[in-house]
């Protein structure tokens, strides 16, 4: 397969689980009728952005990594041929949780899960309070569509996972987030781009929108959306999504480029591991 149809999804939080879960479902039929072969949906889908406080309440929207929300969309995944990335709460074991994105492939198999390895604490951002830092290392999935990756929001700040991802044979990588305005919004801008092109690979990038102020109150943040793919060359494929209307973004990723991009480079033939001993240094 030399051209994948590919989407992100941004939307606001409905207010509860379940319907947050059916609006995802109509995202993927939605999807699927404009020739989507691969979904990736923002960090913690079905719920709000619990980050922004500490309240062990919302440990509840925790369930197992083959739990009733994963079957759910195995079954659509399956019925719509669709490969879809599912970031969840995952609990794997009473106490032991993690930011998790499972990947289903387009016949409902779960291929495996990648796991945020990079936790902020940070004000509005209190995921220590949530999540375990990842313990999965940084896989590839061989899916119907290509060879598929992870990396969840403040992952993207540290260039290192990006890396192993190229190094594992990534064509397509799904970063996932929930984004705030501030500090973020230029590196936004920069990161993906700037990771596609040194790592020579196609990124989708996705985050929320709306302000969750039902859930949060007067510390609720507004979410940008601005979600967007880019190329190997680091460049946009098609314009960036809006700031505040919910959307699929559907783009079609030409993997021949990966080919071009890095014969002409060759990234990965000059890079040298044995000299880079600070990176790797606790």
């Amino acid at each position: 397969m030399t051209v994948v149809r590919a989407a992100l999804t941004q939307a606001t939080w409905t207010g509860d689980k379940e319907s947050m879960i059916a609006k995802h479902e109509q995202f993927v039929r939605d999807a699927a009728a404009q020739g989507v072969q691969v979904i990736c949906f923002q960090e913690l889908f079905y719920g709000p952005y619990f980050g922004i406080t500490q309240d062990a309440k919302y440990y509840d929207y925790a369930e197992a990594a083959d739990g009733p929300t994963v079957q759910r969309f195995q079954a659509l995944a399956k019925e719509l041929s669709m490969v879809i990335v599912l970031p969840i709460y995952e609990e794997e074991q009473p106490g032991v949780l993690y930011n998790t994105a499972v990947v289903v492939d387009a016949d409902g198999t779960v291929l495996g899960k990648y796991r945020k390895h990079h936790i902020p604490n940070l004000q509005q951002f209190w995921e220590k309070f949530y999540f375990r830092p990842g313990n999965l290392g940084y896989p590839v999935f061989d899916t119907a569509v290509g060879k598929v990756g992870v990396y969840i929001c403040y992952d993207r700040h540290f260039p290192e996972g990006w890396r192993e991802l190229g190094l594992n044979g990534a064509q397509i990588v799904f970063n996932p987030s929930a984004t705030k305005p501030g500090l973020s919004n230029r590196l936004w801008e920069l990161e993906q781009p700037a990771a596609a092109a040194a790592n020579q690979y196609y990124i989708g990038a996705n985050n929320r929108i709306g302000t969750e102020t039902e859930e949060f109150g007067d510390d609720a943040v507004t979410f940008y959306g601005s979600s967007y793919f880019v190329d190997p060359r680091g460049n946009f494929v098609g314009d960036v999504a809006s700031t505040d209307t919910e959307e699929i973004v559907v783009r079609d990723l030409d993997l021949e480029v990966l080919r071009e991009v890095r014969n002409s480079w060759q990234f990965y033939r000059d890079r040298r591991p044995d000299s880079y001993l600070a990176t790797v240094a606790p």
